[in-house]
């Protein structure tokens, strides 16, 4: 017998997110009525996630929907919520939700006015689109935002999904999306620079030497906050990080100028969240920024 208040549910997008939200979704009961699918690798991956699903057009998926899950990249979400709202497309009652981290529920205004139900739901996650990201879902949480009478709903997909619901505000949501951006994926580039750099100096795995430090680093992190902080920008070593920026100055002269920019950057903002936990004295800060030295120009024609 089926559960109580079990959904018909379309997926438009088979990208890595929207096929395993959707197998999520059915994992927990839900039908997925159809999903719509455009390149060979999302038409693959819904056949692995979501065997026996049919692959549709999406004014057939929604039409057939009592739940439209919006699995989209940012910049095409309002051009096809607006498209589709006036084919007519959406229905009085029917459940519509994005997994944008950027927008809230405002884009979905269209879907509003049609008497539909607007849902932005985020999973602060990382996906691969494989069926190891089911078993990452029961540990991660969700951004949602919706009216105040349908956070519930929100939530109760959410947890049904096995994750954990926090509510962020629609004035809100940039700055939720900007600090997991900011911390995820500032940290592949950041870990890339440092194999790189370790790779061409003749360490033949850096990652076995990077992983054990970034983990501890992390969960140090999460635990302590800024009290885990260590290295010589919290020390005032001076002297260490002037060595650091004229080696990655002669690094960067024939590895494309990233490493160094970045290096300066985070030494920068390091070094004042170290002076406003007084960690650092004025006099420490200004040797420090002296002996990071002058940012680089951008190459002419960037």
């Amino acid at each position: 017998m089926a559960r109580p208040g079990r959904l018909g549910v379309g997926i438009i997008g088979a990208g890595k997110v929207g096929a395993v939200l959707g197998a999520a979704l059915r994992a927990a009961e839900h039908a997925v009525v159809g999903v719509s699918a455009v390149s060979e690798a999302s038409r693959e991956r819904a056949e692995n996630l979501l065997p026996g699903v049919p692959i549709l057009e999406i004014q057939d998926i929604v039409e057939r929907s009592e739940l439209v899950l919006l699995a989209v990249p940012d910049d095409a979400l309002g051009e096809l919520v607006a498209g589709l709202a006036k084919l007519g497309a959406w229905q009085p009652g029917q459940l519509v939700a994005h997994t944008s981290g950027r927008f809230g529920v405002g884009i979905l205004n269209p879907v509003r006015a049609a008497g539909a139900i607007p849902l932005a739901l985020h999973p602060a996650m990382t996906f691969t689109g494989m069926s190891l990201d089911l078993t990452r879902l029961m540990d991660c949480t969700f951004g949602v935002t919706a009216d105040a009478a349908m956070l519930p709903i929100a939530q109760a997909l959410v947890v049904e999904m096995g994750a954990e619901p926090v509510a962020i505000a629609e004035a809100d949501r940039t700055l939720y999306h900007a600090s997991l951006a900011h911390s995820s994926n500032h940290m592949v580039t950041l870990v890339a620079q440092a194999s790189q750099m370790l790779r061409e100096i003749g360490v033949e795995t850096p990652e076995a030497m990077l992983g054990p430090l970034l983990r501890a680093t992390l969960e140090n992190a999460l635990a302590s906050g800024e009290s885990a902080l260590t290295g010589p920008v919290a020390r005032g070593d001076v002297g260490t990080v002037s060595a650091h920026a004229q080696a990655l100055k002669e690094y960067d002269g024939g590895a494309g100028g990233d490493v160094l920019s970045a290096y300066q950057a985070m030494a920068r903002a390091t070094a004042r969240r170290a002076g406003n936990r007084g960690l650092l004295r004025p006099e420490q800060l200004n040797d420090i920024d002296e002996a990071l030295g002058a940012e680089p120009k951008a190459p002419e024609g960037n």
